[in-house]
C-alpha cells in the first residue's frame, strides 16, 4: 500500500511540475502580450499562430546558448545558485492542496514561510558569487527588500490563520464555502498582495533589477542556461503567490473551475500593475515596509485575536 501510496505521490508532483513549468511558459507569453496593448503595439505574433510557440522557442534559444562564465567568479555557487532557486520555488508548490491529496500535510502554511525565506539565500549567493558590483548591489537590494516584506507578509497570514486556527491549506477551503475572507480582510487582502509583488520583485518594486542604475541586478552575469533557470524561477513565484492570494482570501476552493480564473486573474494583475505603475524609490519602500505595512499588519493581528477569544467566550 505504501508503495502505491508513493507511487501517487510521485506522479502527482511530476505533473504538478510539468503544470507549473508549462504555466510559466504562457505566463511570459501573457506578459508580453499584455505589456504590448498596454503600449499600443502589438506583442509576439511572428512565431506560429498569433505567436503562441513563443515561449519554447525563447527557452530552444536560451538553453542552447553558450554559457559565459565571468574569470574571477566563485565557480560552483556561480553555477548551482541559478539551481537553487528554481529548486525552491517549485518545492512551493508542494504545499499547494491537491485533488490527489499530494502531501496533505498540515503544516502548510509553515513549510512556506519555511521555504520562500530559504530562497533569500540563492538570491545572495548568485549576488555575491558572480564577484561583480552591480550584481552584488542588485543581490543585497534584492535581500534587504524580501526579507523586509517578509515580516509583514507573515503578519497578515497569521491573521488569516488566527481566523482558521490551522495551518492546513485545506482548511481555507472549508471555512471559505459561503463567504470570501477577503470581505472580512479588505485591507490585509491589499497588503498581501503589495507583499507579494516585493516577494517576487515586481514592479514597482524591481529594485534588484533597476536597469537605470544596476543593469540586471542580481543576474547581470548569467546568461544561458542560469538567466533562464532564474527566470523560471521568478515567475514560478509570480503563479505561486498568485494561487496563495486565491486561497487565502478568494473562496479557496481548488476543486472548482472558477478558482483558475480567479488564479489567471491574479497573475494578469501582476502584469497589469507592471505595465501600469512606475519604479518605487527605495527609502520609500522600506518605509511602506517598516512604517505602514508593520503596524497595520500588527494591528490586525490583535483585532483577529481578540475577535477569535470573545468568539470563544460567547461560545463557552
Amino acid at each position: 500500500m505504501l508503495f502505491k501510496d508513493m507511487i501517487l505521490m510521485f506522479m502527482s508532483s511530476l505533473i504538478l511540475i510539468i503544470s507549473v513549468l508549462i504555466g510559466v511558459a504562457f505566463l511570459t507569453l501573457l506578459e508580453r502580450k499584455v505589456l504590448g496593448y498596454i503600449q499600443i503595439r502589438k506583442g509576439p505574433n511572428k512565431v506560429g499562430f498569433l505567436g503562441i510557440p513563443q515561449p519554447f522557442s525563447d527557452a530552444l534559444k536560451l538553453f542552447t546558448k553558450e554559457s559565459i562564465v565571468p574569470l574571477m567568479s566563485n565557480f560552483n555557487m556561480y553555477y548551482m545558485a541559478p539551481i537553487f532557486n528554481l529548486f525552491f520555488s517549485l518545492i512551493l508548490w508542494l504545499c499547494m492542496p491537491f485533488f490527489s491529496i499530494l502531501f496533505n500535510f498540515n503544516l502548510g502554511v509553515l513549510f512556506f514561510l519555511c521555504v520562500s525565506s530559504l530562497s533569500v539565500y540563492s538570491i545572495m549567493i548568485s549576488g555575491w558569487s558572480s564577484n561583480s558590483n552591480y550584481s552584488l548591489l542588485g543581490g543585497m537590494r534584492s535581500v534587504a527588500q524580501t526579507i523586509s516584506y517578509e515580516v509583514s507578509l507573515s503578519l497578515v497570514l497569521l491573521c488569516f490563520l488566527f481566523m482558521i486556527l490551522s495551518l492546513n491549506m485545506n482548511m481555507f477551503i472549508l471555512y471559505q464555502q459561503y463567504l470570501w475572507l477577503f470581505y472580512l480582510m479588505i485591507p490585509l487582502s491589499f497588503i498581501m498582495i503589495v507583499s507579494g509583488l516585493a516577494e517576487t520583485n515586481r514592479t514597482p518594486f524591481d529594485f534588484a533589477e533597476g536597469e537605470s542604475e544596476l543593469v540586471s541586478g542580481f543576474n547581470v552575469e548569467y546568461s544561458s542556461g542560469g538567466f533562464a533557470l532564474i527566470f523560471l524561477s521568478e515567475y514560478s513565484s509570480i503563479l505561486f503567490m498568485s494561487m496563495l492570494c486565491c486561497i487565502l482570501f478568494m473562496g479557496g476552493n481548488i476543486y472548482s473551475f472558477s478558482f483558475f480564473i480567479k488564479l489567471g486573474f491574479m497573475s494578469f494583475l501582476w502584469v497589469w500593475v507592471r505595465g501600469t505603475l512606475p519604479r518605487f524609490r527605495y527609502d520609500k519602500l522600506m518605509y511602506l515596509a517598516w512604517k505602514s505595512f508593520l503596524p497595520v499588519s500588527l494591528n490586525y493581528l490583535f483585532f483577529f485575536l481578540g475577535l477569535k477569544l470573545l468568539y470563544f467566550t460567547l461560545i463557552l
